[in-house]
């Protein structure tokens, strides 16, 4: 059986998606469709793969799988079209901009019978199933500090620093947001401040801070910055609990219990999005259950949305399950 499948998009998550293709037999990529059909050509003749409009890519009869890796804004009516003409779907976090519409596309691929993956790459990587791996150890968690920042300075003018395009900044984040919901479960209330230097369309950076309180009692200070001004690199989190704590800072990790204090290393993030690729495809072709569920995403972005509404209200937000 050949899966053929297309690309929307010319960025890094569609370089990497057409890498892993190239690597699987069952597999063959015939088409790349773009916002912009020059960029779509050089991708094309990159890949050896056809540049079409993205109109015309839903005519194409044998295509079964449509990955999406655009901007943020155009993910919900590509993942629309692509179910509408009957195809499987990929795309990159987040499905949508509204839970509304993420809402709708769910039982859409469900009437019409076929996947919807939303990708959550760090679900996969080593510092997640390192930290799943030791989260017992430290009996039940009390506080997770969880912070990242991705200094840029000057900051770029392209379509993830534009808010019409990229959307809330910690709805594009929402890999920290997946991160904690799968290691904690549901959350009962979200408070959040941010802050955004607006240059015309685009910002010179943002950052935002929010507390979580999960409906297990567990809560959390989430802290997302990028742009100018931030001047250091980080990414880190710590989980303290009941009877140790753990910690990463980047992938160099540290587990205090009362046996002693073990140094842990997680494995490095490259390769994910082959990986997840490989995954779709035996999810297609055997019915492996697939890693994470679009479900679990909406969630996530249900978090989001408190999030954004906290910060527009200057209020606590209720999630809930």
């Amino acid at each position: 059986m050949t899966i053929y499948a297309a690309i929307v998009g010319t960025g890094f998550a569609a370089r990497k998606r057409a890498e892993a293709l190239r690597k699987i037999p069952q597999v063959q990529l015939i088409a790349v469709a773009s916002r912009s059909l020059e960029r779509a050509q050089n991708f094309g003749a990159q890949y050896q793969v056809t540049a079409v409009s993205i109109e015309a890519l839903w005519q194409i009869q044998q295509l079964d799988l449509v990955f999406v890796g655009t901007v943020n804004a155009s993910h919900g009516v590509l993942v629309q079209q692509a179910l509408e003409h009957q195809k499987h779907v990929v795309v990159e976090y987040p499905l949508a901009l509204t839970v509304a519409e993420a809402t709708q596309l769910i039982a859409l691929a469900r009437k019409r019978q076929r996947l919807l993956h939303v990708e959550h790459i760090e679900l996969i990587g080593g510092l997640h199933l390192a930290m799943k791996q030791h989260l017992a150890a430290i009996g039940q968690p009390h506080y997770v500090n969880y912070r990242t920042f991705a200094p840029k300075q000057p900051a770029p003018k392209k379509w993830s620093y534009c808010p019409e395009l990229v959307g809330f900044p910690l709805m594009a984040a929402l890999s920290r947001i997946q991160r904690l919901t799968d290691l904690l479960g549901p959350v009962a209330h979200v408070t959040c401040q941010g802050m955004m230097q607006l240059d015309s369309a685009y910002f010179r950076s943002c950052l935002y801070s929010a507390q979580l309180r999960f409906c297990q009692g567990t809560l959390a200070e989430l802290t997302y910055g990028k742009g100018e001004g931030l001047w250091q690199r980080s990414r880190y989190i710590e989980i303290r609990g009941a009877e140790g704590c753990l910690s990463f800072d980047g992938n160099q990790g540290c587990l205090v219990t009362a046996a002693g204090e073990h140094v842990l290393a997680a494995a490095p993030r490259q390769g994910l999005f082959q990986k997840d690729t490989h995954w779709v495809m035996e999810h297609l072709l055997t019915g492996k259950p697939l890693y994470v569920r679009p479900e679990e995403s909406l969630y996530s972005l249900r978090v989001a949305a408190a999030m954004q509404q906290s910060v527009e209200s200057g209020q606590r937000v209720t999630v809930g399950e």
